[in-house]
């Protein structure tokens, strides 16, 4: 049995955007399926089904329409300007044993020494391309800082990724590290003294005949 999350959508005849928004505030999300060489399918799913899915990470789905069942790649969400609910869905038929490229979250863990030191945190990449067989797709990268003192970096060579997993990203390439924190220029003595010299308002000048 698959590990994989259900899906169950609806066929959908009626397109446009007036249609998509009454049915969001129904609580339906509006999405496409394509690929295989199979028909490209609109359908309305759950958001109570989608949005823990997505939010749990998981991309690949079993995706049940019409009474048939495929695996599917969650391949694309569209948000809502704020980010605050899913306005569109693509996924993408796949075999469970082809190879699939995608780009899935990188997480960080743990307190860094380097920041209890009073360095900075800094996360380069989010997300981290990678071609793997969609059996051994993870959910997300989880990257474990415990160890990163000041002026360390954890770099793409670093992460241990699951087997016939690849990356696009230079091996050499930074994800994390621990900076100092940037300090503030210093004031320049000089343009602060003459900036402080107090200005004479309403002197004359000396007659010159005088």
């Amino acid at each position: 049995m698959s590990d994989d999350p259900k899906l169950t959508a609806q066929r959908r005849d009626s397109l446009g955007s007036s249609v998509s928004r009454r049915m969001r505030k129904a609580g339906q999300i509006p999405g496409s399926i394509y690929g295989h060489k199979q028909e490209a399918i609109s359908f309305a799913v759950s958001a109570d089904d989608l949005n823990p899915i997505i939010a749990s990470g998981h991309k690949v789905v079993d995706f049940e329409i019409d009474g048939s069942v495929d695996k599917a790649l969650i391949q694309d969400v569209q948000w809502n300007t704020f980010s605050t609910y899913v306005q569109h869905v693509d996924l993408l038929r796949v075999d469970a044993n082809e190879r699939v490229s995608t780009s899935v979250e990188i997480v960080v863990r743990g307190i860094s020494p380097g920041v209890l030191a009073g360095g900075i945190l800094e996360q380069i990449h989010h997300e981290l391309p990678i071609e793997c067989p969609v059996i051994r797709l993870p959910e997300q990268i989880v990257i474990r800082v415990t160890d990163l003192k000041m002026g360390g970096a954890i770099h793409v060579s670093d992460i241990p990724l699951p087997t016939d997993c690849t990356t696009t990203l230079p091996p050499e390439e930074v994800v994390v590290h621990v900076v100092e924190p940037r300090k503030a220029p210093e004031p320049d003595v000089d343009e602060i003294a003459s900036s402080a010299e107090p200005e004479v308002v309403g002197a004359k000048e000396e007659d010159s005949e005088e």
